[in-house]
């Protein structure tokens, strides 16, 4: 299990070396979230504990918010180890707009069951179930396999 300002770090790094500049914030928060489930997919296990809140825009870690503002990410963080699933995030997500990508969450069950009793477009707080998480994966994996 990796720490989640390591997987967040090697994010940020990977990001500003493929496109030049730094990630913004929400699309941290996405691929955070779709590098969790495609760690599920791939290892049937997360990449690591803290759990993600269904905020109005999608997925995200609260633990994160505030080292992004403050840019406090290891710049020099690398490890090849996370390349075989970050290398499919980043080849399916990275490409695409932040707000597109936070519709892509919104369809996730995961986020869906967390934002139950939530009105649409306030914003909450309650946790995304890592078990949920697994189902999501399980439905990619699914998919992926052309079942």
């Amino acid at each position: 299990m990796y720490s989640v300002f390591n997987v967040a770090s090697y994010i940020c790094n990977r990001y500003e070396k493929e496109n030049g500049k730094r990630i913004d914030e929400m699309k941290l928060h996405k691929l955070l979230y779709f590098a969790q489930r495609e760690s599920i997919i791939q290892t049937g296990k997360p990449l690591f504990v803290e759990e993600f809140e269904a905020w109005k825009y999608g997925p995200a870690l609260r633990e994160i918010r505030n080292h992004y503002k403050s840019n406090d990410f290891d710049k020099r963080y690398n490890d090849e180890s996370l390349d075989p699933i970050m290398d499919k995030v980043f080849s399916e997500y990275s490409h695409i707009f932040s707000w597109s990508l936070s519709m892509i969450s919104h369809g996730e069950e995961s986020w869906k069951r967390a934002r139950v009793g939530i009105p649409e477009g306030e914003n909450g707080s309650a946790r995304i179930s890592t078990s949920d998480i697994y189902i999501d994966a399980q439905k990619v994996k699914e998919y992926r396999s052309g079942n």
